[in-house]
């Protein structure tokens, strides 16, 4: 029996060793990539679950995303590494603060995110980078180069090409005179496509709209988003995120042509062809009936459903909610938005810690939290400038997701002090033991 117990102490002793160095060098779930480890982990309010449409949007029901013959088939867009915004971006179903309560009843969009435009904080969500169709959301990346490259008094003559755009049309006549304000205005206020391509048109046509607006998208960070048509309809490659309309709409309501667009409650556009203008409203319900909201965009497609984006000013926070792949039954995507909203204010106003960070850049032209001291990594743009970094602030969503990723994070760090307590305690008896068997052999002896 004694010498049992001297052979099984330090194979125990030796295992434990094992068991820390495992513990030191294995890393934890957190540091897994969206749709791998996490899909494996029991189902949660912040993982209901499989992730879906990590790579593609879900399957088209018609013919217009098929290419034109002899086009090939966009390949997808890469998945980056980590997922932009913060290690919970990744995540699967509700992602929400842990001291949060539950999202209202009544959401069925597939994918949302409500954010803080000033600070870009992401305060919930759900499946942020599930990428989907934009519908008619897509045209407030348009309207950011056409706000960049166009100036608002430019007259543009309507054709009969944009007045024979698919779905919603604000009225473009051929021969009808238009200044690119109010293209603007009618793009988002009335989501009319005629008007869309009226400004694709203008920028050079739509491949090089196209082009500019999906430049747009990379520059802002908006890496799950492919433009395929300027107006929204569905075409080859077309997808989005809801993190990455999040991203748009925060960077379009910089610019006051755009915000004061998305609030206009009423115009008179141009008529074409000797006849009179006539009155267009905003689409957008929300608009005049809560509480300090600040104008939005709605989409709809047979592939995308539903798309809605909305923001609001209340209590000092300016807060937005994306939708996408929603359904008008039983509450219409106004009222959804509506919900999340308040959702969102009383998050705010409870000190809920961020799940996220909206980038203010592609990651890759990010300050690097490595990057070595001197010209390059001194925290500029090249100008002397600050570059504002959210990854990098003590306390940021961002530092605490890399804190989770290390071996060191909500797993490693416990079972390592476990184990090595384990140790000492064996250690202990085995010495203790020993001693006893020394004593009792000198005792023997004499």
């Amino acid at each position: 029996m004694r010498h049992a117990t001297v052979r099984f102490v330090p194979a125990f002793v030796v295992s434990l060793l094992a068991l820390v160095i495992a513990a030191l060098v294995t890393p934890t779930v957190a540091s897994a990539r969206p749709g791998q480890a996490r899909e494996a982990q029991p189902e949660t309010d912040t993982q209901q679950g499989a992730c879906h449409a990590r790579q593609l949007p879900p399957p088209p029901i018609d013919t217009s995303e098929e290419p034109l013959p002899g086009s090939p088939s966009p390949e997808p867009l890469p998945i980056p590494d980590d997922p932009v915004g913060g290690a919970r971006m990744g995540d699967c179903g509700i992602v929400r603060p842990d001291d949060g309560p539950a999202p209202p009843d009544g959401i069925n969009a597939a994918t949302w995110v409500i954010s803080d435009l000033d600070t870009g904080d992401v305060l919930a969500a759900k499946d942020p980078h599930a990428r989907e169709r934009p519908a008619s959301l897509i045209k407030s990346l348009l309207a950011i180069v056409v706000i960049r490259e166009l100036s608002p008094e430019t007259t543009v003559t309507g054709t009969q090409e944009d007045a024979n755009q698919e779905g919603t049309r604000v009225g473009i006549g051929p021969g009808g005179k238009y200044t690119v304000d109010q293209l603007l205005k009618a793009l988002i206020m009335r989501s009319g496509n005629d008007a869309a391509y009226a400004l694709a048109r203008t920028l050079g046509g739509v491949d090089v709209a196209l082009e500019k607006m999906n430049s747009v998208a990379h520059e802002l960070g908006a890496l799950d988003t492919r433009a395929a048509t300027p107006s929204g309809l569905d075409g080859p490659g077309m997808m989005t995120s809801a993190y990455d309309q999040s991203l748009i709409f925060r960077a379009a309501m910089d610019y006051e042509e755009f915000a004061e667009a998305a609030r206009t409650k009423s115009m008179t556009f141009p008529g074409h062809s000797g006849k009179a203008g006539f009155e267009i409203w905003n689409d957008n319900r929300l608009l005049g009936t809560y509480d300090g909201f600040l104008g939005g965009k709605t989409g709809f497609t047979d592939d995308a459903r539903h798309t809605y984006v909305g923001g609001a000013e209340r209590d000092g926070r300016t807060l937005a909610v994306v939708l996408l792949r929603g359904e008008r039954n039983p509450d219409p995507m106004s009222e959804q938005g509506r919900k999340l909203l308040d959702y969102g204010f009383g998050l705010a106003s409870a000190g809920t810690k961020p799940v996220g960070q909206l980038v203010d850049k592609a990651p890759e032209v990010q300050p690097k939290p490595d990057a070595d001291a001197g010209d390059e990594g001194d925290g500029n743009d090249g100008t002397g400038n600050a570059i504002r970094n959210p990854a990098q602030e003590p306390g940021s969503q961002q530092a605490q997701a890399d804190t989770e990723r290390s071996a060191f994070g909500n797993v490693g760090l416990p079972l390592a002090g476990l184990a090595a307590v384990a140790v000492l305690v064996t250690m202990a008896m085995w010495l203790r033991r020993r001693r006893a068997r020394l004593a009792r052999a000198n005792r023997d002896s004499g």
